[in-house]
């Protein structure tokens, strides 16, 4: 993870070891809520959440929902507490169409007018969390049902596609 600071890659590594020490021995039941727990982390998320809990030899047909479940839950309520606050700190103003903007809203900007809504939903999960990414959309003025449900159908995908290539793999070694 080269591309990455350093704190993050310790912090994703101290996560996944604590992932596996708490998996291990654990019941499908208690699974379920580790894996929903470690999905509800920023660089973690439904996508790594999935693929190393498989890894790691639980069911894919659990850590997949477990692990979308937590990355959803996570990423609604952040979204929703954003939409509410720019609700409140906005109420009653009118837009400035000649205001000066910041370097980073012009920044999103210019990758919300390239991708759209929903090519930003599906492609920043690769470098910045949905948990991040989804209310800073917001924040900046994205229409809350389009983040929502193009944030949540990212979120399902990623989880989706990590989770059946860590089983591919699995299968592929011959460990599955």
């Amino acid at each position: 993870m080269d591309f990455m600071p350093d704190f993050i890659t310790d912090f994703v590594v101290d996560v996944l070891t604590w992932l596996g020490d708490t998996l291990t021995g654990a019941e499908p039941w208690q699974q379920f809520f580790v894996i929903l727990l470690a999905g509800a982390i920023p660089f973690v998320e439904s996508y790594l959440a999935s693929f190393f809990t498989v890894l790691l030899g639980v069911t894919p047909w659990l850590a997949v929902p477990a692990a979308i479940l937590g990355n959803w839950l996570c990423m609604m309520v952040l979204t929703a507490l954003t939409g509410g606050a720019r609700d409140a700190a906005t109420r009653g103003r009118d837009p400035k169409p000649e205001q000066e903007t910041s370097r980073s809203r012009r920044r999103v900007a210019k990758y919300v007018d390239r991708f759209g809504v929903p090519g930003v939903c599906f492609l920043t999960p690769l470098v910045l969390p949905t948990m991040i990414t989804a209310p800073i959309l917001v924040g900046f003025g994205a229409s809350r049902r389009n983040v929502y449900l193009y944030m949540t159908l990212s979120i399902i995908a990623w989880g989706v596609l990590f989770g059946v290539f860590s089983d591919w793999v699995m299968t592929w070694y011959g460990l599955g």
